[in-house]
């Protein structure tokens, strides 16, 4: 026979619905006491950098620090500039016209962008100079690099390492920021012949070079990285 109108299942029945109505009752109710959702996305901040660079880890900066004091920042060019000079008041503008800018990151991207262009050019790779440095640039180094290839020459170079990288002078021309950086760094390099004869250079002595570059980006572009522009050697 059919149960379902059974008095004892209807008393059941009426009973998981009061229970019903009264938790969703309590459990829609806000308290003021729920803790926010877990917001795991934070703020993307493009930063200025050179290609090839690593970005700062994700949220580095947005994260509170519990013993920051309230003193003020100290100036942008503490530490590569002296006060009042026009190296300190030009890097102030740079940071007014490009709030990502900073000095110590700029090095850091630029004696790596120093490194892999050193590297790209005496391995004759075209396509790697490409993204680094200016048409202007590219172009003088393309031709090296034929030069040498007609010749049947190659370089056979080895870097060892950069001993100091200093900020020269900064300017902003227009929205464009220029900043001259001078290089000094070691490096065991050699220009060998066809037959593998050694032509200039040696295999195993170290080399000290001095290099002044001028790196440029534009202020206003969304694109972050740096290019190189000018050189000029110091050796």
């Amino acid at each position: 026979m059919n149960q379902v109108f059974d008095p004892l299942n209807l008393f059941i029945l009426a009973i998981a619905v009061v229970i019903f109505f009264k938790l969703r009752s309590v459990l829609g109710r806000r308290t003021g006491n729920e803790r926010p959702p877990v917001d795991f996305t934070l703020p993307k901040r493009a930063e200025s950098r050179f290609p090839g660079e690593n970005p700062p880890p994700v949220g580095a900066e947005a994260l509170p620090n519990a013993t920051t004091t309230a003193e003020p920042p100290a100036p942008v060019w503490t530490g590569y500039a002296a006060a009042g000079s026009s190296l300190a008041q030009n890097l102030e503008k740079i940071v007014e016209a490009d709030s990502r800018f900073a000095p110590h990151a700029f090095l850091e991207g630029a004696k790596l962008a120093y490194e892999m262009i050193v590297t790209a050019f005496a391995q004759g790779d075209r396509s790697g100079l490409k993204n680094l440095v200016s048409k202007e640039v590219f172009e003088g180094f393309a031709g090296a690099i034929d030069a040498r290839d007609k010749a049947e020459e190659k370089m056979d170079s080895r870097f060892v390492g950069i001993q100091k990288a200093e900020i020269l002078s900064a300017e902003l021309v227009g929205k464009r920021i220029q900043i001259t950086v001078k290089f000094i760094s070691e490096l065991i390099s050699a220009t060998l012949n066809r037959a593998g004869e050694v032509i200039e250079g040696d295999l195993k002595e170290i080399r000290k070079i001095t290099d002044v570059w001028t790196f440029e980006r534009d202020a206003t572009s969304r694109d972050p990285n740096w290019k190189l522009v000018a050189t000029e050697d110091q050796m």
